[in-house]
């Protein structure tokens, strides 16, 4: 199993959405490519809907997890990109992503605006890199 550790550097604002350090030893390291807001056809899921859309990203990182023989807990880093980002923005999407992490610490996080992702419909792409055994 390998071992994380979720700092909590003095001198850095304790924030319980994300952490600011992760350190992982024993593991195998885990890269998942930005997921978007589509199904296993391919169809967009919450078209307009950032909520919607977050929770579905969420659920492909999950699936891309489990493939990998790992879960949500194995994540050490996530960055999600959001188009036209706005601060009112951000307990949205935190909400919708946090249900993915109750009862575990929380991973590394950057949260990046960006003007437009691959494809138009898309409001939401979070990439993440996890350690497992």
């Amino acid at each position: 199993m390998p071992k994380l550790d979720h700092l909590r550097p003095s001198g850095l604002h304790h924030n319980p959405a994300y952490s600011h350090v992760v350190t992982a030893t024993g593991a195998r390291t885990i890269y998942i490519s930005g997921q978007v807001s589509t199904d296993e056809e391919g169809r967009i899921v919450g078209e307009g809907d950032i909520a919607a859309q977050t929770t579905q990203v969420m659920q492909n990182l999950g699936l891309a997890l489990k493939a990998a023989g790992a879960s949500y807990s194995n994540i050490v880093k996530i960055t999600t990109f959001v188009v036209n980002y706005k601060p009112e923005l951000r307990p949205i999407i935190g909400k919708a992503r946090s249900a993915f992490f109750e009862s575990m610490e929380p991973p590394a996080s950057t949260l990046v605006g960006v003007s437009a992702l691959a494809a138009p419909e898309w409001l939401i792409e979070i990439e993440a890199v996890a350690v497992a055994d």
